[in-house]
C-alpha cells in the first residue's frame, strides 16, 4: 500500500468521516449497519478519497472542504465492490483479505448494505455544512458522482463486463468497458476534488480530467497484470478470477509485455497533463506511480 505521513493523515481523516457518516451497529436496524460498517471499514487502499485530497489541494482547496466528499466517493466505490462480489455478478468469497460482505451476513444483506451505501454517499454530498463551496457546485459535484455510478458509468461498465465474458474484444472496446466500469468513478473523484477549490478554471479542470482518464485506464491495466502475476495473500482477493470467468483483459490482448507497456504509457500522458501545475500536484503525480507499480 502507498504510504507517507501525508497519506496516512488523509486517511485518517476520511476514516473520521465514515465515523460521522455511518450510523453505528447498535442503531436499528442493526445488522445493516453492521454490514454497511463491515464492508467500508475493512481495509483497502482508499485511492479514490485519495484522489479527492490530491486534486482538491493541488488547487489550494481546504482540507476541511475534502473530507465528506472523499467520504462520499469511497462510500459508492465501497457499494460497488459489495455487489460485484455477490453470487449472480462476480461471485466471490474474498474481499481486502477478508470473508466478502454476503459471505460475512448473506446476500439480502449485502444487497441492502450496497443499496444504503449508495444512497448515502448521495445524502453527504446533499447535506455536509463542512462543503463550503456554493449550492451550484455543490449541484456539479452531485452531478458528477451521479453519472459516474450509473449507466452512463460504473454501472454500464459492468453490464459491458458481464456481456463480454467469453468474448474477444477489440482494445478501442476494452478500453471503452474500462473507461466506464473502474474509469468513471477515478474521474469522479479527482474532479469532485477540484471542485472544492475556490475557482477552478475550466483549462485546470480539463487538464486534472485527462490525467484521471489516463490513471483510470492504468489502474485496470495492473489490475488485469496483478490477476496473472499477483497472489491471494497479497492481492486480499481471488487470484485469477478473471482468467477463469474467461474475461477480455489487456494481458490476454496485447500480451503480458505490450500491457505494461500500455500501463507504462498512459503514466507519461498523466504526468504531461500535470505540466501546469506545480509541487502541489505531486501527490497526483504519486499515486500515478503507485498505480502502475503496486502489488495489490
Amino acid at each position: 500500500m502507498i504510504d507517507s505521513p501525508e497519506l496516512r493523515h488523509y486517511r485518517s481523516r476520511v476514516e473520521a468521516a465514515f465515523e460521522r457518516w455511518l450510523p453505528g451497529k447498535n442503531t436499528h436496524p442493526g445488522r445493516l449497519h453492521e454490514a454497511m460498517r463491515y464492508a467500508t471499514m475493512n481495509g483497502g487502499k482508499q485511492i479514490r478519497p485519495l484522489l479527492v485530497y490530491a486534486s482538491g489541494t493541488a488547487l489550494s482547496a481546504p482540507l476541511d472542504t475534502l473530507d465528506d466528499p472523499a467520504c462520499a466517493v469511497e462510500l459508492i466505490h465501497v457499494f460497488s465492490l459489495v455487489h460485484d462480489d455477490l453470487p449472480a455478478m462476480d461471485d466471490d468469497d474474498l474481499r481486502r483479505g477478508k470473508p466478502t460482505c454476503h459471505k460475512a451476513y448473506d446476500d439480502a444483506t449485502a444487497i441492502l448494505a450496497g443499496d444504503a451505501l449508495q444512497a448515502l454517499a448521495f445524502y453527504i454530498l446533499a447535506h455536509s455544512d463542512r462543503i463550503g463551496v456554493s449550492a451550484e457546485r455543490r449541484l456539479q459535484m452531485l452531478e458528477t458522482l451521479s453519472l459516474a455510478s450509473g449507466s452512463r458509468g460504473m454501472a454500464g461498465g459492468q453490464a459491458i463486463d458481464i456481456a463480454s465474458e467469453g468474448e474477444r474484444l477489440t482494445i478501442a472496446e476494452l478500453e471503452d468497458m474500462h473507461i466506464h466500469k473502474t474509469g468513471a468513478l477515478i474521474r469522479a473523484s479527482v474532479r469532485i476534488g477540484a471542485l472544492c477549490a475556490p475557482e477552478p478554471s475550466r483549462e485546470l479542470l480539463e487538464s486534472l480530467d485527462h490525467y484521471a482518464k489516463c490513471i483510470g485506464l492504468s489502474y485496470q491495466i495492473q489490475d488485469d497484470i496483478l490477476d496473472i502475476e499477483g497472489d491471494t495473500a497479497t492481492l486480499g482477493k481471488t487470484q485469477g478470477a478473471d482468467v477463469t470467468r474467461n474475461k477480455p483483459t489487456y494481458p490476454a490482448l496485447l500480451g503480458m509485455e505490450g500491457a505494461k507497456q500500455r500501463a507504462r504509457e498512459l503514466h507519461e500522458q498523466s504526468m504531461e497533463s500535470l505540466a501546469a501545475f506545480g509541487r502541489q500536484a505531486d501527490l497526483l503525480r504519486e499515486l500515478s506511480r503507485y498505480i502502475i507499480t503496486r502489488t495489490c
